[in-house]
């Protein structure tokens, strides 16, 4: 009978045996936690100095120094748009971390 699929190569002493990859995936390995840390500090830093351009620009209109409305409310606005990114990155962990949480091993 022929295996059109090719699983004949696949079978074990216990069933069919998957694959094993030679290298280890991309993200995962020792180093993977630092790289997500570093990004998440990354990110955690832009919004913050977004949220300071922001009020700098605000306290800067309001005391005077500066006139120009329509930057400081595109100032107001990258900040607030950076600020929900990062709350929905957020959600998003806290989710799967109550996924894992839990499962059942």
């Amino acid at each position: 009978m022929s295996d059109p699929v090719g699983l004949s190569g696949l079978m074990g002493k216990q069933g069919v045996v998957p694959p094993r990859p030679s290298a280890p995936a991309q993200g995962s390995g020792p180093n993977a936690g630092a790289d997500f840390k570093a990004s998440l500090i990354k990110n955690l830093s832009e919004v913050n100095a977004l949220q300071q351009d922001a009020t700098r620009a605000t306290e800067d209109l309001v005391t005077g120094q500066r006139n120009d409305i329509e930057g400081v409310v595109l100032a107001t606005e990258k900040a607030d748009t950076a600020f929900k990114m990062l709350q929905a990155m957020r959600n998003q962990v806290m989710q799967a971390y109550d996924e894992v949480k839990q499962m059942r091993v």
